[in-house]
């Protein structure tokens, strides 16, 4: 079994930590449902869906939902993250990445050694430092 590096928990049981975030999922336009597992470096997972909302806009993706939870609850420090998306009543037969906003989102908090992975199943993933999804992150000190 694959593990997040300089953790014990391992990358299928994130995985399954999304899947079972993606059941919640609030995706009543759409249909498609998406579940994230986020894992803290103490091995703490957060779990988000996405919430739709009928001004599209408004809607929130899930890998955000289980940050701002995160946040929310004092947590700083990151090691990965899970995420799976399928229509629902499917399970997921392509990969799920984090979308553009999310994925800047996520650069305000993470490190290059902060993981994504994206799955269709706890044995098929495939698992990218984050800074292959983001290679040229806007940040704080493109600001400054």
């Amino acid at each position: 079994m694959d593990r997040l590096p300089g953790l014990t928990i391992t990358v299928e049981q994130l995985i399954k930590e999304a899947l079972e975030a993606r059941k919640a999922a609030y995706a009543p336009y759409s249909g498609y449902q998406v579940g994230a597992a986020l894992c803290t470096k103490t091995g703490k997972i957060y779990r988000g869906c996405n919430i739709e909302n009928a001004s599209y806009g408004a809607t929130n993706c899930a890998e955000r939902t289980a940050l701002f939870k995160a946040i929310s609850e004092g947590e700083s420090a990151f090691s990965g993250i899970a995420i799976v998306g399928s229509k629902a009543g499917m399970l997921p037969r392509e990969y799920a990445f984090p979308c553009g906003i999310c994925r800047q989102v996520l650069s305000e908090f993470v490190t290059d050694r902060f993981y994504v992975i994206v799955a269709k199943s706890t044995t098929d993933y495939q698992l990218y430092p984050f800074n292959e999804l983001l290679p040229y992150g806007f940040k704080g000190e493109s600001i400054q």
